[in-house]
C-alpha cells in the first residue's frame, strides 16, 4: 500500500471508539432496507463486500476458488455519523436482525470535538449512578402512637398553593361590630390552588406539534375530567394563538425568558384572552446549563415557530444569559416582577427561574422581600434541556435537594417558610421514582416539583438515557418525534397516544403519594418541611440536609 493510503487510514477510527457498535445478523437479515432509512442519524448505510468461496464439485476433491458480491448492512465509522443506540432499527426490523449495542470501552468523548465545535447535545446530565433523592426513605410511619390512614379507602387532597400566602398578621382583614371584613385599597397576592406535581418549561419549537399538543390535551383532561390542577409551562417561544384566546390558558404558566420570543404575540393577545394565565415564570436560568441562554437552532425555525415567535424563518434563535436590560438582582427582581404582575393587573402570580447554584439563597432573599414575588423556581444540575454543552451538563449545577433544603432552612430563619412557595426541578423521577422523589422534595421544603425529561420518557416513549444514548434533542432529528420540526419525524408521534399517557402518569403519581402520606397521617395538606419523616444511610447526607440517619 503507498503510503499516501497508509496516512488515510491511519487516521480514521475504528468500530471501537464509538459509544454504539450495531450488530447485525447477515443469516436473518432479508435486505429489505427498512434499518437505512429510518436511522436519524444514517450511522448505518447498504454496501456490498466481495466474499471468497472455497468448494469442489468433483468426485476426487479439487479445491477450487470463486468470488461473490453480497449485499451488507454496514455501520459508518464517521464521527459526524456516530450511532446514538436510539433503536429505531430494531423496532423496523422484521427479523430482528440488528440492533445497537453499547460499548463501554469507548472513546467517544476523545473524538467528539472533531472541527473544534464543542460537543452539544440533548437530554440530561451523563450519570448512572444513585442520586441523593433516590437515597431519601420515608421512615416515619404512624402506627399506635398517631392515627395512620387507609390510602385507598380514605378521602385525600394533595393540592398545593402558587402564589405569595399572607402571614395572619398581614392578612387584609379588620374586624368590625365581631364581623370580619376587608380593609379597602389593600394588595392581596393572587394565589392558585394547583397539584403539587407540574409539567416543566418545554417551548413549542423544542418540542414537535403533536408532543406539545399532546401534552396541553393531557393537561386539559386532567382538569376538566379528573379534578386534578395539573398545570403546564409553556416555556420560552410563545404560545399557540388559539391557546392565548381560549378558556384553557387557564392551566398554562406562561414563560418569559431572556430572548422574549412570542410575546409580541402575548401582548396583543392581552384584551382578547377570556382567562388569566395561571402564572407568568421569568426565566434567568436552567438547570442544565446554568449561566447559559437558550438555543433553538436554525433547523427547527420553520413556519409555524417562526410565526408564534415573530422571528425569520431558518436562523438560530439565541437566548442571551441574563436579561440584558437588568444588571442586579434587586432590578430584575423590581422591574420584571412588577411590570408582569401590572399587564395582567396584579391578578396572575409571577416568580423567577433560575438555576440551581450557591447563589440562590441571595436570589430568594431579594425575593421575600419584594410583595409582588410569588414564588422562586430552582432548577437542579439534573435538569434536561433541549440543546447545550456537553460539559454544561455533566460538570456545572448544583444538586437539587441540597439547594432546595438550604433555602427552605432560610427562610425558616426568617419566619417565612409559610408565605414565599419553593419549586423544585431537575432529575426528579430520574430512576422512575416520581412520587417518591417528589414527596423527598416536598419534605426538604419544596412546595412543588416541575418535570420534563420524565414526561417526555413515559408519555412519548423517549430514548434516551443518562448513558448518552439517543439524546438527539438539540439535532432535529428525534427518531420519535418529540424533540423535531421535521415533519417525517414528528409523523410518528401521535398526539392523543400522549395525552392517554400523561394522564395515566399522573393518575399513577397521585397513588403513590397517598401511598406515601397515608402512614405519616397526612391527607389535606402536603408534608412541606417535614423532614423528621425522612431518614438517609449517609452520614453526610444526613447532616447535610439535616435529617435523620438510618442504616
Amino acid at each position: 500500500m503507498e503510503p499516501a493510503t497508509w496516512l488515510d487510514h491511519n487516521h480514521q477510527l475504528s468500530l471501537k471508539e464509538f459509544p454504539y457498535i450495531i450488530r447485525w445478523r447477515d443469516d436473518r437479515c432479508k435486505r429489505c432496507g427498512r434499518c437505512t432509512a429510518v436511522c436519524p442519524v444514517k450511522a448505518i448505510e447498504p454496501g456490498i463486500q466481495a466474499q471468497r468461496i472455497v468448494y469442489s464439485e468433483a468426485p476426487t476433491p479439487t479445491p477450487m476458488v470463486t468470488k461473490r458480491i453480497v449485499h451488507v448492512v454496514r455501520q459508518v465509522t464517521d464521527i459526524n455519523r456516530y450511532c446514538t443506540g436510539c433503536g429505531t432499527c430494531t423496532l423496523v426490523c422484521p427479523n430482528e436482525a440488528i440492533e445497537p449495542e453499547y460499548n463501554p470501552q469507548h472513546k467517544f468523548l476523545h473524538f467528539k470535538n472533531k472541527g473544534g465545535d464543542a460537543y452539544k447535545r440533548g437530554g440530561r446530565r451523563n450519570d448512572p449512578g444513585t442520586s441523593t433523592l433516590d437515597r431519601l426513605k420515608f421512615t416515619r410511619i404512624s402506627m399506635l402512637t398517631d392515627p395512620a390512614l387507609d390510602a385507598g379507602r380514605h378521602e385525600f387532597r394533595i393540592r398545593t398553593l402558587l402564589g405569595r400566602i399572607l402571614p395572619p398578621e398581614k392578612l387584609p382583614l379588620k374586624d368590625e361590630n365581631g364581623k370580619l371584613t376587608l380593609k379597602n385599597d389593600t394588595f392581596i397576592p393572587p394565589v392558585r390552588e394547583i397539584y403539587p406535581i407540574m409539567i416543566g418549561s418545554m417551548s413549542v419549537g423544542a418540542l414537535s406539534p403533536p408532543m406539545w399538543e399532546g401534552l396541553a390535551m393531557g393537561v386539559a383532561y386532567l382538569n376538566e375530567v379528573m379534578g386534578m390542577p395539573v398545570v403546564m409551562c409553556t416555556g420560552e417561544g410563545g404560545v399557540p394563538p388559539r391557546l392565548l384566546k381560549s378558556r384553557f390558558l387557564k392551566y398554562f404558566i406562561i414563560q418569559i425568558a431572556s430572548g422574549y420570543f412570542g410575546w409580541d404575540e402575548i401582548i396583543h393577545a392581552l384584551p382578547h384572552m377570556v382567562e388569566d394565565p395561571c402564572a407568568i415564570e421569568i426565566k434567568y436560568g436552567q438547570g442544565a446549563k446554568p449561566g447559559d441562554g437558550g438555543l433553538l437552532m436554525a433547523y427547527k425555525v420553520l413556519k409555524l415557530i417562526a410565526n408564534i415567535r415573530g422571528v425569520p424563518m431558518y436562523v438560530d434563535l439565541a437566548s442571551p444569559p441574563t436579561h440584558q436590560t437588568k444588571y442586579s438582582i434587586e432590578e430584575a427582581v423590581a422591574k420584571m416582577i412588577q411590570s408582569m404582575s401590572m399587564a395582567w393587573g396584579f391578578r396572575v402570580p409571577v416568580y423567577p427561574k433560575i438555576s440551581g447554584t450557591k447563589t440562590a439563597r441571595a436570589v430568594l432573599n431579594n425575593l421575600a422581600r419584594n410583595p409582588y414575588a410569588a414564588a422562586l423556581s430552582i432548577d437542579g444540575e439534573d435538569g434536561g434541556t433541549g440543546a447545550a454543552y456537553n460539559v454544561s451538563m455533566d460538570k456545572m449545577g448544583h444538586p437539587i435537594a441540597s439547594n432546595i433544603r438550604e433555602c427552605y432552612l432560610d427562610l425558616v430563619k426568617q419566619g417565612k417558610q409559610n408565605e414565599l412557595p419553593l419549586i423544585a426541578a431537575g432529575g426528579i423521577g430520574k430512576k422512575g421514582n416520581l412520587a417518591a422523589n417528589a414527596a423527598a422534595l416536598f419534605m426538604l421544603g419544596a412546595s412543588a416539583v416541575s418535570i420534563g425529561k420524565y414526561i417526555m420518557q413515559a408519555a412519548a416513549d423517549c430514548f434516551g438515557d443518562e448513558m448518552n444514548r439517543c439524546n438527539l434533542c438539540n439535532t432535529g432529528r428525534c427518531p420519535r418525534g418529540i424533540t423535531t420540526q421535521d415533519p417525517k419525524l414528528y409523523r410518528r408521534l401521535d398526539a392523543d397516544k400522549v395525552a392517554e399517557r400523561v394522564v395515566e402518569v399522573f393518575k399513577a403519581a397521585d397513588t403513590e403519594l397517598k401511598k406515601i402520606f397515608a402512614p405519616m397521617g397526612r391527607s389535606t395538606e402536603l408534608p412541606i418541611g417535614m423532614s423528621d419523616g425522612l431518614s438517609v444511610d449517609d452520614k453526610a447526607i444526613a447532616e447535610r440536609l439535616q435529617i435523620s440517619y438510618a442504616c
